[in-house]
């Protein structure tokens, strides 16, 4: 498999705070996996066409105005898949953390795609939209879900309910990383010799995963503890995180989903 790191919308520039790099604008952080057998797999979809086109309707205004998002056509993943050489009628199937605006904006614009997320997430986007989270502009295509349930899969490293997918091959595991929304999960990558895990919003700032005491960023840990659904189970998954990188740092690399300098030391565009 060859993986590419592309940041599908870039939004609000980020101060460094602590010992940290220069100021960076915020990424929405997504995977294209070139298999041999499945196609492409885009994980995570970013902002789509559909959103930049129609910001009123796909997005709601008070998360476009705190977030700011570019809305560039050409940091789409589906831009971006055409700048890498492939057709976006060659992704078949996608894999979400979670149905956040900002994860799963981009769905409508690979409509054949078959789209892997945990069951509770998907029931909660369609009980709770339209929402501030959840627009219903991203899957008025009628997508083809494939769901997971919770208490399913195998432990892997010590996380339970790791979950193989439909489809896929046993490279690609679907971790829930309950807290931040109902359903909400990472997903595991085996890149050669190592584990890629694609930690979605479980937490926002590199510094949270340090030994000793997690250091949030300021701006991005409001967001984050406005936008958590379950505190105590949100900074569990991160505690954990937080162990995985410390104990077995030499065969998983973690990273989220926003922050610019974990994105930078993987950029592919």
């Amino acid at each position: 498999m060859k993986i590419h790191h592309l940041n599908c919308s870039s939004m609000r520039e980020v101060e460094a705070t602590y010992d940290g790099p220069r100021p960076a604008a915020a990424v929405c952080h997504c995977l294209l996996i070139e298999t041999d057998a499945h196609g492409l797999v885009l994980v995570e979809t970013g902002l789509g066409l559909g959103d930049i086109r129609d910001p009123a309707t796909s997005l709601e205004a008070e998360w476009a105005e705190l977030v700011g998002p570019a809305l560039d056509p050409a940091e789409t993943a589906l831009r971006r898949i055409e700048r890498l050489g492939h057709s976006p009628a060659d992704v078949r199937h996608i894999v979400l953390t979670h149905l956040d605006v900002d994860h799963s904006g981009g769905l409508p614009d690979f409509p054949d795609a078959r789209v892997h997320v945990m069951e509770a997430e998907l029931r909660a986007a369609m009980a709770e939209a339209p929402s501030r989270r959840y627009r219903p502009a991203h899957w008025a295509h009628r997508p083809h879900w494939v769901t997971y349930g919770a208490g399913e899969g195998e432990s892997w490293f010590g996380f339970g309910g790791a979950r193989t997918l439909e489809g896929l091959p046993p490279e690609i595991l679907l971790i829930p990383l309950g807290g931040h929304t109902a359903g909400h999960a990472g997903v595991a990558v085996r890149d050669q010799d190592r584990w890629l895990l694609h930690a979605g919003d479980a937490y926002f700032y590199h510094g949270e995963l340090r030994a000793g005491e997690p250091e949030p960023h300021p701006l991005m840990d409001i967001l984050q503890n406005d936008s958590q659904v379950d505190p105590g189970l949100r900074l569990s998954s991160r505690d954990r995180l937080r162990a995985l990188t410390h104990d077995h740092g030499d065969e998983v690399e973690v990273f989220s989903a926003h922050d610019p300098w974990e994105f930078q030391r993987h950029a592919t565009a």
